[in-house]
């Protein structure tokens, strides 16, 4: 069965737990039974078979409806693009990639990055990630395809354009890599007086970010 991250759920737990009494211990275990024993039953008798993930999905959906809009769960594939909303960081290979008809091309590899470090550059047309097709699909879809635990290794195919006209098939192995995104990639003088700081991305480092990149334009001019 696929695995669950709950955010921020699993710290709250954690602290409660210590401080339930009997009655509440007991209201727990007897309702977690109860959810335990009614998915067996509806497995086993149900006229159609059932898709555990799907199922379990909508009944977590469901119980967290119930509280505030900010309490959610990321499953395991997607907790790359959770740590990168809120940290800038992913687990990845580090590099932009963009849709050109049915294929995804690889855009730009950062520098130093892994991508880079494996031979991948601008113009390559993705054809498989770990033996997966990729003609057809999105940019998030392979993009999810392509991130993954640092330290994690993957292969990609890719055709890559000759100056013959011939194109080249190539499969490249790419260990993954914690990839840090930049809040503000670029500062710099307009103008006399007049600066420009472009702030891309608000994760937890955005604010020191901006101050520093101000800080460095009002000390050099």
């Amino acid at each position: 069965m696929k695995k669950y991250i709950i955010i921020p759920i699993v710290a709250i737990l954690g602290i409660a737990s210590f401080s339930f009494k009997g009655s509440e211990y007991f209201e727990i275990s007897k309702n977690l039974e109860i959810f335990t024993t009614l998915y067996k039953e509806v497995n086993t008798y149900y006229v159609d078979d059932i898709d555990a993930n799907d199922f379990i999905q909508t009944g977590i959906d469901a119980m967290l409806k119930s509280l505030d809009p900010y309490t959610t769960y990321y499953p395991e594939s997607e907790i790359e693009n959770y740590r990168f909303q809120t940290t800038g960081k992913y687990g990845g290979i580090g590099s932009y990639i963009k849709r050109k008809a049915d294929y995804i091309i690889i855009s730009e590899p950062y520098k130093n990055s892994p991508a880079s470090k494996a031979g991948l550059i601008a113009g390559d047309k993705i054809l498989s990630v770990d033996e997966k097709l990729i003609k057809g699909k999105s940019s998030d879809e392979v993009s999810k395809l392509l991130k993954g635990q640092p330290g994690t290794k993957l292969k990609v195919k890719v055709k890559r354009p000759q100056l013959s006209g011939i194109d080249k098939n190539l499969e490249i192995e790419i260990t993954r890599e914690e990839v840090k995104m930049k809040n503000v990639p670029f500062f710099g003088m307009v103008k006399d007086g007049v600066g420009y700081i472009k702030l891309t991305h608000f994760t937890q480092d955005a604010g020191k970010e901006v101050e520093d990149a101000f800080k460095t334009l009002k000390r050099n001019n």
